[in-house]
């Protein structure tokens, strides 16, 4: 589409009751990122209330006309997502306006390929605007859905702010408070607080030492890290009192999250073990594994509204009353079928259904089974199958190949969970966001519990598969070769591995943690993975980088399969006042509490390098960390920590997969957090990244 365009969503498709608008950009650094915003109108063109203003502290419209999703990836890097369940919208809703919003100063121009898709409610893209005139502004408008009769229709707006969030939202008549500080407005799109409630820690808020820290539940660790009380990123030490940030809209809602300090315990002795509602201990074989994380994922979706329609709302359910069941018999030719579940919702008298397939421990996804699940599902007129495994499901790399036969009418749509998804989005409700009552909060508690014991069989991706050992090999004896179909199996792993690093850990913090992908290496997810195995082949090592919200810099993770070495690391940007001594001195100050073997590399504007060494070497003399040539300019310091890999290609103690998750926690929680939290700088425009 151009800007002004419009276009009616029942010209594009049949299934537009509920859409899917995704609001998307790439960053040249990788770190840029906005906060994304919903108004409803009425026919004066102005919100009813300011709880017609959805943003992301208000995410979710009580009705479930409206739910801001949050990040998920795509074959072009992230997309924020917004669902709208367009039979829900009031009547006296006439226009929806979809916006997006940069702060601290960034602008719009400071992006690259600003651009809003909208889907129907089966995930096929309808349309597409590009808006690349963003410019100076600091918030836009994307595009708006509005009324004609009885259908809904799409207007291309792209139409810029410069006085970013509060002026956009005072335009459409909402009331700002003014008493809205910094500490409210998060450095990454992601809220930095929740309302506190009784017995409830707030995330975020400052300690004695000034820095926030993250509420650690009360439930059992699983077989995959689990962070306590990890610490937010920490304020410079020289940095002034916080002024009054522009103003931003308070519309949360009091909701329950868990405790940050579990209650004493009664029991007599530590042997005791608390009685769960989901108990693991009779759990013998594969098949009971899978019936009972079935029964129990279901029946907690059922109850808990939030965390339901959260699981729900991304395969283009409506909000409505919802009902689950398991063990469901369905014909099919001779031989009845049996899916493991069904989710009904029901709407306006009308019914949104799902099967559901579900796979634990190591299983892999049937393609047979799931073929007849989208036949039985085309033929009675369901909406959807979702499967869930341990298994990550990646852009352009299905985990299952189903032939859909184009000539019905009828669209069924294929989706997947991880048990690791589920797992992160139990977390950031009970941990960090909240639910309406405690009894939904202890629910989702003893899931997430039952889902983290080593008996449940969901503890997400745990296996690099059957080529990671023989390529390991080809690489130690050199005979690995480029265009070896085994070392792209082992790339494709090593993606899945990195987006369940980023599940877990943004799960635990209650922040953005997101795979960056670089544009230079193509928009095609299976062309870049091919250049990735390639080079995989020649250098032997596997690279990744995360986004933290609130980290000054990106986290770069490489695991060199010839030395048995896993580096994480972070380049921090020099100050852009004050001098290279003063720079040293503090940074050394900020790390006082990291590991002594942390290694500190500058960074020059020079081919030879800048000095390096150890914390250990360099804490007595800061100095060491100055070019012996004052005429080289300084541009950063790299901080850097080298662990053993693990050999085995599973999640065992001396498996890979616990060896890169221990890497990115231990390198987080004991360097990332001491450093200053610092504005993300404006990148040369010509770099891209996807």
């Amino acid at each position: 589409m151009v800007k002004g365009q419009n276009v009616s969503l029942a010209s594009l498709s049949e299934d537009v009751g509920s859409v899917m608008v995704g609001l998307g950009w790439s960053s040249p650094t990788g770190e840029g990122d906005a906060d994304v915003s919903v108004l409803l109108l009425n026919d004066d063109g102005k919100v009813r209330s300011d709880a017609d203003f959805y943003f992301y502290n208000n995410p979710v419209a009580a009705d479930g006309s409206v739910q801001l999703l949050g990040k998920v990836p795509t074959e072009d890097g992230d997309e924020d997502r917004i669902g709208f369940d367009l039979t829900a919208v009031p009547a006296d809703v006439e226009r929806i306006v979809v916006a997006a919003s940069r702060y601290r100063g960034a602008r719009f121009g400071e992006l690259d390929d600003v651009r809003v898709v909208l889907a129907d409610a089966g995930g096929e893209t309808l349309l597409r605007f590009a808006i690349d005139d963003a410019d100076e502004v600091s918030a836009i408008i994307f595009g708006e859905l509005y009324r004609r009769g009885d259908d809904w229709k799409f207007r291309a707006v792209g139409q810029g702010y410069a006085s970013g969030l509060a002026g956009l939202a005072t335009d459409f008549g909402v009331d700002v408070d003014d008493a809205d500080t910094e500490d409210d407005a998060p450095t990454g799109g992601e809220p930095t607080s929740t309302p506190a409630t009784e017995d409830t820690t707030v995330p975020g808020t400052a300690g004695a030492d000034g820095r926030g820290v993250a509420p650690a539940a009360s439930v059992p660790a699983g077989p995959g890290p689990v962070l306590e009380a990890v610490p937010a990123p920490r304020r410079p030490a020289d940095e002034p009192p916080r002024q009054k940030a522009a103003a931003r809209p308070r519309t949360a809602k009091k909701k329950v999250t868990l405790p940050a300090r579990p209650a004493k315990t009664l029991a007599e002795n530590d042997s005791w073990k608390q009685a769960r509602l989901f108990p693991v201990s009779a759990l013998k074989s594969d098949r009971d594994r899978e019936m009972r994380a079935t029964s129990v994922l279901l029946s907690v979706m059922a109850q808990v509204p939030e965390f339901g329609r959260r699981l729900t709302a991304a395969f283009g359910a409506p909000a409505g009353r919802m009902e689950t069941f398991t063990e469901v018999s369905l014909p099919h030719g001779d031989t009845p079928r049996r899916p493991d579940g069904v989710i009904r919702v029901e709407r306006a008298g009308k019914l949104w259904t799902a099967l559901v397939e579900t796979k634990t421990n190591g299983n892999a996804l049937k393609a047979e089974q799931v073929q007849a699940y989208m036949d039985i599902a085309a033929r009675r007129g369901y909406e959807a199958v979702v499967t869930l495994s341990n298994d990550v499901a990646l852009e352009g790399s299905p985990l299952v190949d189903v032939k859909i036969d184009k000539r019905r009418k009828h669209k069924v749509a294929l989706w997947h969970l991880s048990w690791a998804e589920v797992a992160h989005q139990a977390q950031m409700l009970i941990r960090h966001e909240g639910v309406r009552n405690a009894a939904h909060a202890w629910l989702l508690q003893e899931l997430l519990h039952y889902l983290q014991h080593d008996n449940s069989g969901c503890h997400g991706f745990q296996n690099m598969g059957p080529a990671w050992v023989p390529v390991r090999n080809g690489i130690d004896d050199e005979t690995l070769c480029q265009g070896d179909p085994r070392a792209l199996e082992v790339v494709e792993s090593w993606e899945r591995l990195v987006r369940q690093v980023c599940l877990r850990l943004g799960g635990e913090l209650g922040q953005k943690v997101l795979p960056v992908q670089r544009s230079r290496r193509g928009t095609d997810p299976q062309q870049r993975r091919r250049r990735l195995a390639d080079q995989l082949c020649l250098d032997g090592r596997l690279q990744a980088e995360l986004r933290i919200d609130g980290t000054p810099g990106v986290l770069a993770l490489t695991a060199d399969l010839r030395t048995g070495k896993l580096r994480t690391s972070i380049e921090i940007p020099a100050p852009e006042q004050g001098y290279p001594l003063s720079w040293a001195k503090r940074l050394v100050r900020q790390l006082a509490e990291a590991p002594a073997d942390l290694h500190v590399e500058t960074l020059v504007d020079s081919e030879t390098g800048g000095p390096r060494g150890t914390l250990e070497r360099l804490r007595p003399e800061p100095g060491d960390l100055l070019p012996k040539d004052s005429g080289v300019r300084i541009t950063g310091f790299r901080l850097s920590l080298f662990k053993g890999m693990g050999s085995g290609r599973g999640n065992a103690e001396s498996g890979f997969i616990r060896s890169v998750d221990d890497a990115v926690q231990r390198f987080y929680t004991s360097v990332v957090v001491h450093l200053d939290r610092t504005a993300s700088r404006r990148a040369p425009a010509k770099e891209t990244t996807g």
